[in-house]
């Protein structure tokens, strides 16, 4: 039996996407200069020489290009710096001979530089694709969260998803410009996560190079829109050159010009850097945001960014790690709220421009949770979330009062049984892990639903997507009969219409509720399994600490303990890595030319590989 035969059985798959479009990708790595600046470098960032990433997006329905490995190349070092990430070494030793000699087989369901669908090929109304730019967190990469990049892009829509540089993925590879042929590695680099002015310095460094490269990336979105020769000539995508046809054919396909039109998102420390870049750019002539002698991230008057965060912005949350936005040097952006909220504006879209979506893990770290609640309420300086928050007072015209304005909650919601990794790729490829390590449970549930609320949420904000196929609600929540329906997977096999999904209201008992006897639980009728709204008022008062209240004594000791004992025992959830001690020291350039991997850990890698 030869090894294709079997292959099938022992390595980790992806589903296929269940919206009516094929999905291509292609890979981008831009050198800055040709760029230009948009805001200042941070400190830190001048080995940065490019930035890189994947966009995902529809492709034409005779598409059958090769399809792209979820590992990026070089794989051996990938394969290194994800067992080291994920802590396999140590906490499921079983499975390390394993991982290193299959995982270079998955493979994502996309196709390499494949032919754009036009989008009036595809009848929809629009005559560019909406497009999200998504931020991964960490230990994640460009290939990351494909899953949720690739189902998006398979409903009609562009998702470019940049690898941050920061030393947050697990493993980047930064091309020189000027000899394509060298690069410099930058490895995942160990952040405890500890309550120190320490801790907090290194996060916000990171924020300033993600905000940054968030800033340079929207510039060559816009300018490959435009068909611009420099940038996309400039591209040193490898280890085989991406086609020039392939970014030229995205030359005014995508909506990125009219202000408000794109789409931000996020997980982990990428929702945390999204929240901070949407912010500084919309407020940053706001006064306590122009008088702060070292913001996070300034991007200049009429760059592509500046065009277009406004108040309309649609803004996606997933599992978002607040410790990084607690800073003392981030606290005037803290207190200002997310641009659906904006004050300088009569009657803003309010919290139905936002989306959060927590884990079960990340709802119960109770902290982190009303952290989450203050930040996308309308006003995050006050202690507690208040209903009073969402009334925006009537302004007085010729002697009448105009009456108040009630601005809508946020779509802020929980998947049962899930655990934070289960919001990307890694619930899919090692639910066995993630099972038995964090007690996650049906990876694809957490995905389906996730992808399911993103879409309706769109819809709600006047982006025109797919359908949302039947097979996708079997979590319930719609009153059709789905039996015959489910398997359907054609451009109308499915619903425009889910707004279950974005209820906000508590399950309760009521007649018609089914009882699950093995979890112990009551359905609601017509609710949908697994997937709980979250009521925001009242929340906030055990928020976090943040640096300034530890630094001034107003958090209480057992509160900064209890805290401060959360967030490390978190910290196995978001880097389960950071739980083992194998960590190689760093090399000189006599031994590897990559900082933070020996020669050792090197040939360990090369002889599993080749095992």
């Amino acid at each position: 039996m030869g090894l294709s035969s079997f292959l099938p059985s022992i390595v980790p798959a992806f589903p296929e996407y269940t919206g009516p479009y094929k999905v291509g990708a292609v890979d981008v790595e831009i050198p800055i200069s040709e760029i230009g600046s948009v805001s200042a470098t941070p400190n830190d960032a001048d080995h940065i020489h490019t930035i890189q990433f994947r966009i995902y997006y529809p492709a034409t329905p005779d598409t059958n290009n090769e399809g792209i490995t979820w590992l990026p190349p070089p794989q051996r070092l990938a394969i290194w710096a994800y067992s080291q990430f994920l802590g396999l070494s140590s906490r499921v030793a079983s499975v390390l001979s394993f991982l290193p000699r299959h995982l270079h087989y998955i493979k994502i369901p996309v196709h390499a530089n494949a032919t754009l669908l036009p989008p009036q090929s595809a009848g929809t109304p629009q005559a560019r694709w909406p497009t999200v730019l998504f931020s991964h967190g960490l230990g994640g990469s460009r290939n990351a969260y494909s899953h949720v990049a690739g189902s998006l892009a398979s409903h009609g829509m562009v998702v470019f998803c940049p690898e941050h540089r920061d030393a947050s993925a697990a493993i980047s590879v930064i091309r020189d410009p000027k000899d394509p042929k060298a690069s410099r590695i930058i490895p995942c680099l160990a952040i405890e996560h500890v309550h120190t002015p320490e801790v907090w310095a290194k996060r916000e460094t990171q924020i300033r190079i993600r905000a940054w490269e968030i800033g340079l990336l929207m510039e060559a979105i816009h300018r490959i829109d435009l068909g611009d020769n420099d940038i996309i000539k400039a591209n040193l995508s490898t280890p085989s050159p991406t086609p020039l046809s392939a970014l030229y054919q995205f030359t005014g396909r995508i909506d990125v010009h009219e202000p408000g039109k794109m789409i931000f998102g996020g997980h982990s420390f990428g929702a945390a850097t999204v929240v901070q870049v949407v912010k500084s750019t919309y407020y940053v002539d706001h006064p306590d945001i122009a008088k702060w002698h070292n913001p996070l991230f300034r991007p200049v008057e009429n760059s592509a960014i500046r065009r277009q965060v406004t108040e309309n912005t649609p803004t996606f949350l997933l599992d978002m790690w607040c410790f990084p936005i607690l800073s003392a040097a981030s606290t005037p952006l803290f207190n200002l709220p997310l641009p659906a909220y904006s004050p300088t504006v009569a009657s803003p879209v309010g919290g139905n421009g936002i989306l959060a979506i927590e884990s079960e893990a990340f709802y119960k770290w109770k902290e982190n949770m009303h952290s989450t609640a203050r930040i996308v309420s309308p006003d995050p300086s006050a202690k507690v979330v208040s209903q009073a928050a969402f009334e925006r007072p009537g302004a007085k015209k010729a002697f009448m009062k105009v009456a108040a304005t009630k601005l809508s909650e946020p779509g802020l919601f929980y998947v049962q049984n899930s655990a934070h990794l289960n919001q990307s790729d890694f619930g899919v490829l090692f639910p066995w892990a993630v099972k038995k390590i964090f007690k996650g449970e049906q990876p694809e549930r957490i995905l389906r639903l996730n992808v399911r609320a993103i879409l309706q949420f769109l819809r709600e904000n006047g982006v025109s997507v797919a359908r949302t196929w039947y097979g996708d609600l079997v979590e319930g929540g719609t009153e059709e009969n789905l039996e015959f329906k489910k398997e359907k997977k054609g451009v109308d096999g499915g619903i425009h219409e889910d707004k279950t999904i974005l209820e906000k209201k508590l399950a309760t008992e009521k007649e018609g509720d089914v009882k699950d006897e093995k979890k112990g639980e009551k359905k609601t009728a017509g609710s949908i399994e697994a997937w709980r709204w979250i009521n925001i008022i009242g929340m906030g008062a055990e928020s976090s600490p943040s640096e300034v209240e530890l630094q001034s004594g107003e958090t209480t000791a057992e509160k900064a303990e209890e805290a401060k004992r959360d967030e490390e025992e978190m910290e196995g959830q978001m880097e389960p890595g950071m739980y083992h001690d194998e960590v190689a020291e760093p090399a000189t350039a006599a031994t590897f030319p990559s900082e933070g991997i020996t020669r050792n850990a090197r040939a360990e890698v090369d002889e599993r590989t080749t095992a």
